[in-house]
């Protein structure tokens, strides 16, 4: 699905993944993703180091994109005009940001 998408992302942009997606740095080179450990190959500490600050970096857009899957557009199939999706994500984007500043009483 990544390589069909692919067209569509700038090179300079810096794509950061989970470790679902371990072959990325082959077809977009200014990416990371943190390294799996195997029984025979245990991580070092520099690489642990370094898989924890791309869990730190990571977790903000995760616990944003896990609010916006509440409202059910981004985790089950669209089903509507395609030329509206963009224009609905950011609606919801927008709510969630007035949510974020919205003063305390």
């Amino acid at each position: 699905m990544y390589k069909n998408s692919i067209k569509g992302i700038n090179k300079k942009i810096k794509v950061q993944a989970d470790s679902g997606y371990q072959g990325i740095a082959k077809i977009h080179e200014n990416s990371e993703t943190p390294k799996k450990r195997s029984k025979k190959n245990p991580l070092t500490k520099e690489e642990k180091a370094n898989n924890h600050r791309i869990s730190q970096d990571r977790i903000l857009i995760e616990n944003i994109n896990a609010k916006l899957k509440v409202w059910k557009i981004m985790a089950e199939k669209y089903r509507n005009r395609r030329k509206r999706f963009n224009l609905r994500i950011s609606l919801l984007c927008g709510i969630y940001n007035h949510e974020l500043v919205k003063p305390k009483d």
